[in-house]
């Protein structure tokens, strides 16, 4: 059996969490039946965010606060600088493999560390958010057979020049999902500092209780409407070569939460999941003109500043105009609105309105696609509440709804004891 497991920031923070993790190891490769180990580590937790900051301190200098987004400013986004953000960023999960490496050998285990192009992730040329390519496995599978359990940086790979490119925040399920995939491995465990996934937060909602069984397509939509428990692209990837996920704490060993093709027996779950993503903002233009290509500019001035843009709602107006709202992320909006200020909408341009006080809550569960009410119910739990609601979007097995922000957790708390998530099972519509 091979076994690619995945160990976050949070479980190598210190010295004694990485003796841990060493320890979890090497007692896998002893302990089931001669299992032959991989390990994929994400950077000490904090320091890609410290990397981060030194890099925009260094190129802004002027600035008050140390910047620690995903990227540098705007300003200096050249793809040079791009290049050696990349360099840097990867030391963080280098360091992590080599420690990691170290404490299996103290712990009695056979393993070396294999980083950037060593372990075979190739990518394209996409600094910060490289796409995989193909993996070469040659040299991973050589020390398998050479009896060492393989501990490979996460969150980087190589592009056909041999630089460093990274895959984005949380690349490093991706690149665990990859290498199952690309090595037939029979489980990912990605090894956290939670026990599986829940029926929604249990910091916000007490009742939260731990899901055994999810499906990619749940797991996908619960990922994109706020869960943080796995990153989208590890689940497309998983879900593309069926790679079986088992979430689960780098704690103990109890069992956690597997993702898995969907099962027959799914369907029977109306909601699966309740998720808060609280990182929205609103954008509404009033007055643009109602004619063919104008929605399609507006989203292209999106699309070429790389801003993702989540819900859409365009309501017909008169006199041949028409409002057109839609959210992106919060920190996304002040760039979306000054892109938007510069398109040319002719004679009378809009009315361009933004609001950073909203939250967007989402239920989640493939029983959705066999049961009529569900959108109903959900309307009439939030009604009750007294909670109104600002736009609703929609899928097989999803609804989102926006709502003020003041009322993000009330309306959460309202879904998920509404369905009956905090029990065995839901009731029935």
């Amino acid at each position: 059996m091979l076994v690619v497991q995945k160990f976050g920031g949070s479980s190598l923070a210190t010295l004694e969490r990485i003796r841990h993790c060493a320890q979890r190891c090497v007692a896998v490769a002893r302990d089931r039946d001669g299992d032959r180990v991989v390990v994929v580590v994400s950077a000490m937790s904090g320091e890609t965010n410290r990397l981060i900051g030194v890099a925009n301190a260094l190129v802004q200098p002027e600035a008050h606060e140390v910047h620690r987004g995903p990227y540098v400013p705007s300003a200096v986004r050249t793809p040079e600088h791009e290049r050696e953000l990349d360099q840097l960023m990867a030391t963080g999960e280098i360091v992590s493999a080599a420690l990691l490496a170290m404490a299996i050998q103290g712990a009695g285990g056979r393993s070396l560390s294999l980083v950037g192009r060593q372990l075979g992730m190739q990518t394209d040329r996409s600094f910060g958010r490289a796409k995989i390519l193909g993996v070469d496995t040659a040299r991973i599978l050589a020390e398998l057979d050479a009896g060492s359990i393989v501990v490979c940086a996460g969150f980087q790979g190589t592009d056909a020049h041999g630089d460093t490119t990274t895959l984005g925040r949380g690349g490093s399920d991706t690149s665990a999902v990859a290498l199952a995939a690309a090595l037939g491995a029979d489980v990912c465990e990605i090894l956290t500092d939670v026990d599986g996934v829940y029926t929604t937060d249990p910091r916000v909602v007490a009742t939260a209780r731990k899901i055994e069984r999810l499906s990619y397509e749940e797991m996908l939509e619960l990922a994109g409407q706020g869960a943080k428990v796995l990153q989208i692209r590890s689940v497309e990837l998983a879900m593309r070569y069926g790679v079986h996920i088992h979430v689960r704490t780098s704690l103990d060993d109890r069992p956690g939460t597997m993702i898995v093709p969907e099962e027959p027996a799914m369907e029977s779950i109306l909601v699966s999941g309740v998720a808060l993503e609280r990182n929205e903002a609103k954008v509404t233009l009033l007055g643009v003109p109602d004619v063919p290509g104008v929605v399609a500019t507006i989203f292209a001035a999106m699309a070429a500043l790389d801003i993702i843009v989540d819900m859409i709602i365009q309501n017909a107006g008169a006199d041949g105009r028409a409002d057109v709202t839609f959210t992106v992320p919060e920190g996304e909006l002040d760039r979306a609105t000054a892109a938007l200020a510069t398109v040319q909408f002719g004679e009378r341009p809009p009315t361009i309105t933004s609001d950073r006080e909203i939250c967007k809550i989402s239920i989640v569960g493939l029983g959705m696609r066999t049961h009529a009410g569900v959108a109903a119910k959900a309307f009439g739990l939030l009604a009750a509440e007294g909670i109104n609601v600002q736009m609703v979007s929609t899928s097989e097995i999803k609804i989102s709804v926006v709502v003020h922000e003041r009322y993000g957790e009330l309306a959460l708390r309202a879904l998920h004891d509404g369905f009956g998530l905090a029990t065995a099972a839901a009731p029935a519509v």
